[in-house]
């Protein structure tokens, strides 16, 4: 295995089909470390079967799980009862691949540990990757010494608008769709909406790094 050569992969969103095809995509390089960014579940029909799929998946490929967003509000419904707000968020669909009840919401042993082992960000020499981004106002090894900006790693889109950043490499995001990848020489955000039916969205990317290679499959979900 290469260790400085990554596969990162954006916001699958319960799209669980084209999660596969487009891994099956990437058959060639699962010499790499794939790097998933967050955002397994809601919103798409498939959230339960996408882990189910990573946890195969992880047994003959070297991969690192980011939390998104969308896993900590489903978190902080199981521990802290705050169902409304991840069911307004498309935490339905994620309570319906599970078949079970809302009201009565739990995870297998299994999965329950997988999106608790989930980290905010992996910090590698050449590159950084988190689900949202983090403070155009820090350099990145600040922002890891400094607990709430940790936390903010899964909702920050500040550094989106903000021309200079004092980050020490490229950081690799998801979370905020565009019709696009971002390709810059600081950013990387590779969520290109694949579960919203609009135009120029509803693709899943994955990119190649260090050659910055991107691969896109449309939604099929």
């Amino acid at each position: 295995m290469d260790k400085q050569k990554y596969i990162a992969i954006g916001d699958i969103h319960g799209c669980f089909q084209t999660m596969k095809a487009l891994i099956n995509k990437l058959d060639g390089f699962y010499d790499r470390t794939f790097v998933f960014v967050g955002d397994y579940i809601d919103r798409g029909p498939g959230s339960k079967q996408v882990v189910d799929f990573l946890l195969d998946f992880r047994k003959q490929v070297d991969c690192i799980f980011l939390r998104g967003n969308h896993e900590q509000m489903m978190l902080d419904a199981i521990d802290k009862g705050e169902m409304h707000l991840w069911l307004m968020n498309g935490g339905d669909t994620t309570v319906s691949s599970y078949k079970v009840d809302s009201r009565r919401f739990n995870l297998p042993d299994e999965h329950d540990q997988f999106y608790r082992s989930t980290e905010f960000y992996y910090d590698t020499p050449n590159f950084f990757f988190v689900h949202a981004g983090l403070s155009p106002s820090k350099t990145i090894s600040e922002s890891i010494l400094d607990e709430k900006q940790v936390q903010q790693f899964l909702w920050e889109r500040s550094h989106l608008n903000t021309a200079k950043k004092p980050w020490e490499k490229p950081v690799v995001f998801g979370h905020t769709p565009r019709p696009s990848p971002t390709n810059e020489s600081q950013m990387i955000g590779i969520d290109t909406g694949c579960v919203y039916n609009r135009r120029g969205y509803g693709k899943l990317t994955a990119v190649k790094l260090p050659e910055k290679e991107f691969i896109q499959q449309d939604c099929i979900d």
